[in-house]
């Protein structure tokens, strides 16, 4: 009878919020998801076979049951693929995440989970968007993660230019790229080659749908003006606190109560109107390291991280701090707080030790980021990667599959 009300829990959480492509954030409890490669973090684009890892850590340590489901989507995750699952997964999901290991040596216990891809139970055989949604033992939506799988067919240029228009020459970059299909027959590649580009792996401002320009040959060109734009930001802010008790050139002080431990960053200035400066950052992305231990995964441990950020009250906007480390979620969890007595922003977040790249960003109370108006500012000469994933689906196949995906970064920006 629980084996049957178990399915019957999963299928209406799968019914009910699977339709569409918007990822679930995580409970409290749940912290530092993420996928990796040979143990480090990654943004998850991963080519058809290739083994990857999904980890994350419960901070209640009670070694609980999680389950994991594997569902394709259409390019622009508006809505599932037409595929049957047995067309683009061989074996069974649905299966409990049998490999954890809790933590050791730390003060804020926890469990470490991690799920290898392809495994025994399950191999994807297809290209494609693709979510993984965790669910506890009573078929309950935990977490979601986006995931794309892709394959090699055709090659692609990526350029990185300043923007051509006046207003925001000193504030955008401008992705321009071409797509060689060489001797591959695509039918129609206008109307059935999709693209999506990426700044440094963010979900939230890629841009997608583009059409090219115009054919050469065996070439698709994309030179827009405006469409391929990004707004530059600033180089990220980081947390080092690989040694848990030191402080450093990010860390201001470091405190050890109710068996955790609290780290003060340097109050951080807004830098939109002070001139740009180049300081190396992993832009936005983030390692678990201890230096102290064999282990990190388990052996890292976390902390109370204290931001402040000296700006007067917004009143009408909000202000968050995001990274990979949360997915660059805007929830409460993430939400800086106007103190007045002290006249700044603040906000404390429990984090797992290592090196962690963060950014404030701006919304309006509904939620919509303004990137125009960042708190540090826009500048052309920020360093950032771009990464274009390129979907194509035949006038009579079922899904959208990657047949290709390239990468450059904006040192080598141009005029």
């Amino acid at each position: 009878m629980n084996k049957i009300f178990f399915i019957f829990s999963l299928l209406y959480s799968l019914i009910l919020f699977s339709q569409n492509g918007i990822e679930k954030d995580p409970p409290f409890n749940i912290k530092t998801i993420s996928f990796t490669v040979n143990n480090n973090n990654v943004i998850p684009f991963f080519k058809l076979g290739e083994s990857f890892e999904l980890r994350f850590d419960d901070l209640y340590g009670d070694e609980a049951d999680y389950y994991y489901t594997i569902t394709q989507y259409n390019y622009d995750w508006s809505g599932l693929s037409d595929l049957a699952k047995v067309e683009y997964l061989n074996g069974m999901d649905n299966q409990r995440i049998i490999t954890y290991e809790n933590s050791f040596n730390t003060l804020q216990l926890y469990s470490h989970y991690k799920q290898v891809f392809p495994n025994r139970f399950n191999q994807i055989t297809k290209s494609g968007n693709y979510m993984i949604t965790v669910l506890n033992d009573e078929g309950e939506i935990v977490f979601s993660r986006r995931f794309i799988i892709y394959e090699e067919q055709v090659s692609i240029g990526l350029l990185v230019r300043r923007a051509r228009d006046f207003d925001s020459l000193d504030g955008k970059q401008n992705i321009e790229m071409t797509i060689n299909y060489g001797d591959r027959v695509l039918q129609n590649p206008i109307q059935n080659v999709k693209v999506t580009i990426f700044q440094n792996g963010n979900w939230k401002n890629s841009i997608s749908n583009i059409k090219p320009q115009y054919t050469l040959g065996s070439e698709l060109i994309y030179r827009y003006n405006k469409e391929t734009q990004f707004w530059a930001g600033n180089e990220t802010y980081s947390i080092d606190n690989k040694i848990i008790r030191a402080t450093n050139n990010t860390v201001a002080k470091v405190t050890s109560g109710d068996n955790i431990y609290n780290t003060y960053l340097y109050i951080n200035t807004p830098r939109k109107k002070l001139p740009y400066t180049y300081f190396p950052d992993i832009n936005g992305n983030f390692f678990i390291q201890n230096a102290n231990a064999a282990n990190p995964q388990i052996e890292a441990d976390y902390s109370w991280i204290y931001f402040g950020l000296n700006t007067s009250n917004l009143f009408d906007k909000d202000i968050y701090i995001v990274g990979m480390f949360n997915n660059y979620a805007l929830t409460d969890e993430n939400k800086m707080e106007f103190n007045k007595i002290s006249n700044m922003y603040e906000k404390a977040i429990l984090l797992k030790q290592g090196f962690t790249n963060y950014q404030y960003v701006i919304t309006d109370k509904s939620g919509k980021i303004d990137y125009e108006n960042a708190i540090d500012g826009n500048f052309f000469q920020t360093e950032n990667n771009y990464t274009t994933i390129v979907y194509y689906r035949g006038n009579n196949e079922r899904y959208d599959r990657v047949i290709g995906i390239a990468n450059t970064n904006s040192e080598v920006i141009r005029n």
